[in-house]
């Protein structure tokens, strides 16, 4: 288990992003501009290995796969809780922070997020 993390809140802005195929991760305590776009979060665990592509991005009962990890993405998450995850299937992340994962139903995802409900990468 690389991350197992749970949501405290939904920032009101986040369904906009989901339908683009875009979450944003936040630690509690983010300013208030960012906390607007993320979906804020508690980590529970954290290993420092970043997980490698293929690994499983699990939010609630939908899963995705990594299919590609920024240079900075990782250590983002480590030291500030952020992290861009973008459901594209990309090869390669377009951005030193972000992770690319298999596509999700934005609908589904968006359903899914709510205080309470755990993500974790494993």
């Amino acid at each position: 288990m690389f991350l197992k993390t749970q949501i405290t809140a939904i920032g009101p802005d986040v369904a906009d992003l989901i339908a683009g195929g875009v979450l944003i991760l936040f630690a509690e305590g983010a300013p208030p501009e960012l906390a607007e776009v993320s979906v804020l979060h508690k980590v529970i665990s954290i290993d420092k290995t970043q997980p490698k592509v293929g690994a499983t991005i699990r939010i609630g009962a939908l899963d995705a796969k990594i299919t590609a990890i920024g240079e900075y993405a990782w250590k983002k998450v480590i030291d500030i809780g952020h992290v861009v995850i973008n459901f594209n299937n990309a090869s390669v992340a377009e951005r030193p922070g972000e992770i690319c994962a298999t596509a999700l139903d934005a609908a589904a995802l968006m359903a899914i997020l709510k205080a309470g409900q755990t993500i974790s990468i494993s």
